[in-house]
């Protein structure tokens, strides 16, 4: 008689003591990413510490709580993190020397994980319980999730009950036939997003350029923070109709643009009536609102990031912040100098496909200027990259430029005509010194002109 789901359940369950137990050292792990990184196991492997020496762990976009194993040893003698995109907390580990950066597109996670000469390794994620059919749903945390446990020598499940299940898509779930063992965990409390920061006027003034240059049944991806979210305001207060969106991260403010009626994805060419997304992060009426809905679409990265795929809807329209550009237009969005601030992402990803679809368009947006913790205001805006400064976005891929001070479309310019518009772009004070050396770079014509 063939096993019920049930059993084959009852004969793989562990507890994330005994799971932690088969880490040997000079081992290497992957965690699931964003909301999919294992909890209990992690602290019970960061309890081994001085039995264990050269581990090495990978995971992307670490959440609170911190990762245990990283906090535990700044020596790297026995665990070394490494890491796809930085959270704020992982930014911070960083600056402490417990967390390093592995550069990757999110459109190419899965192509890193099949590299045949990868070493063998663990998988650990953090799923869904099991359904009657005997599936885990990566809930809001596909990303890499099924490409990671199907190359891994031994697959480990911890199960937290407050996952929210997300069917549809690709490869958003994994069968209890495809792993080894299940921890039950503590079921800990899923990470929310904290509510973003009070719009300014130069919030409000960029999010209004932009929405002037969003057209009825164009497709949408939206990032996270302030601008973005405003944006979804701004859309749910317009008369647009019949928007789609398909983005990498399915955010608080995409709920209100579907609950108002104006996300209805009837337009989209590919993956129509369907929001397609590879990982969620927001509030919990946000999780509630993902959990057993038809409308949701999750997909791998290697699906929902491919610039071949983006670029099958029409009208794609691309949001992503920016840290600093300079006159040749070339784009920082991860780091500060040698400081690594985020990753690459998904951002060029989007900018492509958005490049390549039907009517697509393309926006990096900053504000002009910051302020140092001495008060003194800084530019944005600059001749050109610091050193060490890494560029996300190539000259040749930018498309529309904004910031407070007006939206810019470099794409197809000229070296000098990029330079003026977006010195244009840059605060009044920094203008005469940009122009200057826009001259000393040979990128400023005599007939250029600065309103």
């Amino acid at each position: 008689m063939s096993k019920t789901y049930t059993q084959e359940y009852q004969e793989k369950l562990i507890n994330a003591s005994q799971a932690a137990q088969m880490i040997n050292s000079g081992d290497y792990i992957l965690y699931g990413g964003m909301l999919g990184r294992p909890i209990d196991f992690d602290v019970e492997l960061a309890k081994r510490k001085e039995e264990l020496h050269d581990v090495y762990i990978y995971m992307s976009t670490t959440l609170l709580p911190p990762v245990r194993t990283a906090a535990s040893d700044p020596s790297h003698e026995h665990f070394t993190c490494n890491n796809f995109y930085f959270s704020a907390i992982d930014r911070r580990m960083a600056d402490h020397n417990l967390m390093y950066y592995l550069p990757s597109h999110l459109s190419e996670a899965q192509t890193m994980l099949e590299r045949p000469e990868n070493p063998n390794y663990t998988c650990v994620v953090q799923v869904c319980p099991m359904d009657n059919e005997g599936f885990f749903s990566f809930g809001p945390a596909n990303v890499y999730s099924y490409t990671g446990c199907l190359g891994a020598d031994r697959v480990i499940l911890e199960v937290n009950e407050n996952m929210p299940r997300v069917p549809g898509g690709s490869e958003d779930a994994i069968h209890i036939s495809q792993i080894d063992y299940i921890i039950e965990g503590s079921n800990s409390p899923l990470f929310e997003l904290p509510p973003t920061a009070e719009p300014s006027d130069i919030d409000m003034t960029m999010a209004k350029l932009i929405l002037n240059e969003i057209e009825d049944r164009a497709c949408l991806q939206l990032g996270i923070g302030t601008l973005p979210d405003l944006l979804g305001e701004l859309i749910c207060d317009s008369d647009l109709k019949d928007l789609g969106i398909h983005t990498e991260m399915f955010c608080n403010s995409m709920v209100p643009l579907f609950t108002k009626g104006l996300v209805t994805n009837r337009y989209k060419t590919f993956d129509r009536n369907k929001i397609g997304f590879t990982f969620c992060l927001g509030t919990r009426e946000t999780y509630d609102f993902i959990e057993d809905n038809p409308l949701m679409a999750s997909h791998p990265s290697s699906y929902s990031n491919d610039p071949r795929i983006i670029s099958l809807n029409d009208k794609v329209v691309s949001i992503n912040n920016i840290l600093t550009v300079d006159l040749f237009s070339q784009v920082c969005s991860e780091s500060i100098g040698f400081r690594q601030i985020s990753g690459t992402g998904g951002q060029l990803d989007f900018v492509e496909g958005a490049r390549y679809s039907k009517g697509g368009k393309s926006f990096l947006c900053l504000t002009s200027t910051y302020t140092d913790k001495e008060g003194k205001m800084h530019s944005r805006i600059v001749p050109t990259l610091e050193p060490g400064s890494i560029v996300t976005t190539p000259r040749a891929s930018v498309d529309y430029l904004v910031s407070e001070y007006g939206l810019a479309k470099v794409k197809g310019e000229a070296t000098w005509k990029r330079a003026e518009l977006i010195i244009e772009l840059a605060h009044p004070q920094f203008r005469d010194e940009l122009i200057k050396e826009a001259e000393r770079m040979r990128i400023w014509r005599r007939s250029n002109k600065i309103e």
